[in-house]
């Protein structure tokens, strides 16, 4: 065979070798850009009909396809017209994290340029919102890592059992680096994002009915306000706390953790584990951690009223739910659906400039 020969074969492998390679990646599932991603946490059903964080999403957006997800506790929901897709991650922190880690390494979908909008109930402090209200976060702060003492065996000078990993008392100083080998304790979200959702959505008029003005009268302050829309920090934790004291264990904890930067306002489960989550598909540069929005809406407070034990106020809560749930999901929906419209719908400027600017 002589060199001419050779050369002619080699080519023609060399061609077909870009055919097949052409034809492979032809046939990769085309992946969908999506705008917006919704987080939603819980779904239940009551008299043969859905009811949770993700229902109005689906029933009032509305989000009209089902996508299968079977590495998930439900079904996506998406919307082909604007682009928009929820997800529904389960309760708590490790299914909230391993829902989102799902979504974010699913082949279907693009979410490089995506916008993600927690939109979750919540416990809210009453030095700060009333039932109803809803707050958008410019920290979530974990509840769950730390060193924890029974109250019995601490030391009578502490004023809790609770305290961070490589220190020996309760809030010492200096506090460790929120992100360390124990655990990511502290997210900063992008607080000009932060600040844009607020500023479109701060005046909203909230629903409030006689069963809210009946739970929030035996309270002061904020927390006797109508519903309304505010910035303030969450504090997740997988274990549902209640009562002044555990209360105060949360405002210090958030104080500690953000440096004095932020304030507690919700109490919930998820949020933690979702950044943790993103944090990891960011460094893949799968999606961007500038934005995140994460909204909370309150269902109860975290603080029994007066006159009522926290023992009592947890049987309560226990035998009849959150007591506010069915307007804070209307709150969510409420505050939240105009964010994510604009996000979506003007997205020839959206996609590549985040609102409000970089952090």
């Amino acid at each position: 065979m002589d060199w001419l020969q050779r050369l002619t074969l080699r080519i023609g492998a060399v061609l077909a070798g870009l055919s097949l390679a052409g034809g492979a990646l032809a046939s990769m599932p085309h992946r969908t850009e999506v705008r917006v991603v919704v987080v939603t946490t819980w779904e239940s059903t009551r008299g043969g009909e859905d009811h949770g964080e993700l229902h109005a999403w689906q029933a009032r957006w509305p989000l009209s396809q089902a996508l299968p997800f079977p590495v998930g506790v439900h079904s996506l929901q998406y919307d082909p017209k604007r682009h928009v897709l929820a997800i529904l991650t389960g309760m708590a922190t490790a299914r909230a994290a391993a829902s989102i880690m799902a979504l974010g390494t699913d082949p279907r979908f693009d979410l490089s340029h995506a916008y993600w909008i927690v939109a979750g109930t919540a416990g809210v402090d009453p030095k700060i919102g009333s039932v109803g209200s809803a707050a958008w976060a410019r920290w979530v702060v974990d509840g769950d890592l730390a060193q924890e003492l029974d109250a019995r065996d601490m030391p009578a000078d502490w004023p809790t059992g609770i305290l961070p990993y490589g220190r020996t008392r309760p809030y010492e100083q200096p506090a460790p680096n929120a992100h360390n080998a124990d655990g990511n304790v502290a997210y900063a979200l992008n607080p000009r994002l932060v600040d844009w959702a607020f500023s479109r959505t701060r005046n909203l008029t909230l629903p409030d009915d006689p069963a809210l003005a009946r739970l929030r009268a035996p309270y002061a302050g904020a927390g006797a306000r109508p519903p309304f829309v505010l910035e303030g920090e969450g504090l997740m934790s997988a274990r549902t706390w209640y009562g002044a004291r555990m209360n105060d264990w949360a405002e210090r904890w958030v104080d500690y953790w953000t440096g004095g930067k932020g304030q507690f306002a919700m109490s919930a489960e998820e949020d933690t584990g979702i950044m943790q989550a993103l944090t990891f598909l960011a460094r893949d540069r799968r999606v961007r951690l500038d934005r995140v929005l994460i909204l909370r809406a309150a269902s109860d407070y975290t603080v029994q009223p007066p006159g009522v034990t926290a023992a009592d106020f947890v049987a309560q809560e226990a035998s009849a739910g959150f007591p506010a749930e069915p307007q804070a999901l209307d709150s969510l929906y409420r505050v939240g659906e105009p964010v994510a419209r604009a996000l979506a719908d003007d997205w020839k400027h959206t996609r590549d400039v985040t609102p409000g600017g970089a952090p």
